[in-house]
């Protein structure tokens, strides 16, 4: 079985928690692929260039300067660092972005209307599906012995990058494989209580979730961690984990289902 791992949240940008993830994953049998985030990262680097990053509901808003940002962030740094310490754990990983190989293409996405009634343009924002996954280019770099690392980076096949989701991407990569999708992050799962490492949700469906989101115990970045994770299920994935970077290999965090 084919499992895709994202990596995002904090863990990216601390040099012990990555390369203690790099070497679970290393050692994660069977075909894999990689998904990473940055978005932490990326924060940093863009107040660092005097560039107020913007959110709404979790979701950054990428205008032409930001895009610059965040493709060096995630196609640049972030996914070469990734990759060199896979190579030094003994995984032949190759690190892509969507329009290398044109492994995953995105549409611009439109005005978006949020849950309080604004009408947000998020810019470079782009949407993946299942269908815009290259799925039988990964398999022929599995089948050869290599590991995908793919950044959020993608593009519409008309010469523009877009700023994706890394979520999105590792729903839409597991549910065009078929494969179990595990989310790892510097929490050890979904949290009750944000303050509580211990309160973890040990199983999710979509009536809890409802209940969770309507009484803010779901909020903010988890928000679409979470619908992307009903997503892949519906279109195609085994199954869901969310879970700590360190719990890779030892299972736990919170099931979706």
């Amino acid at each position: 079985m084919i499992q895709v791992v994202k990596c995002g949240g904090q863990v990216l940008d601390d040099d012990l928690l990555l390369e203690a993830f790099c070497r679970d994953f290393a050692a994660l049998e069977g075909p894999k692929v990689l998904v990473h985030g940055g978005g932490a990262l990326a924060g940093r680097f863009q107040k660092a260039l005097g560039i107020e990053p913007v959110k709404y509901e979790g979701r950054r808003v990428t205008d032409d300067a930001t895009l610059q940002v965040v493709t060096m962030v995630y196609a640049g740094w972030c996914n070469k660092r990734v990759v060199s310490l896979l190579q030094a754990d003994g995984c032949n990983a190759v690190g892509l972005s969507g329009c290398d190989g044109s492994v995953i293409t995105a549409s611009r996405r439109p005005p978006f209307t949020l849950s309080d009634g604004r009408t947000i343009d998020f810019g470079w924002v782009g949407d993946v599906t299942p269908a815009s996954v290259n799925a039988s280019f990964l398999k022929l770099l599995l089948d050869q012995g290599m590991t995908p690392v793919l950044c959020a980076i993608n593009h519409d096949g008309e010469g523009h990058l877009l700023n994706t989701n890394a979520d999105t991407v590792a729903a839409s990569v597991a549910a065009a494989l078929g494969a179990a999708l595990i989310t790892c992050f510097e929490q050890p799962g979904v949290l009750r209580d944000r303050e509580d490492p211990a309160s973890v949700i040990p199983i999710i469906n979509k009536e809890t979730y409802a209940s969770l989101k309507a009484r803010g115990i779901v909020a903010d970045g988890m928000i679409p961690k979470l619908d992307q994770a009903f997503d892949a299920l519906a279109q195609g994935a085994t199954e869901v984990r969310i879970c700590h970077s360190s719990a890779l290999l030892k299972g736990g965090g919170t099931l979706i289902k």
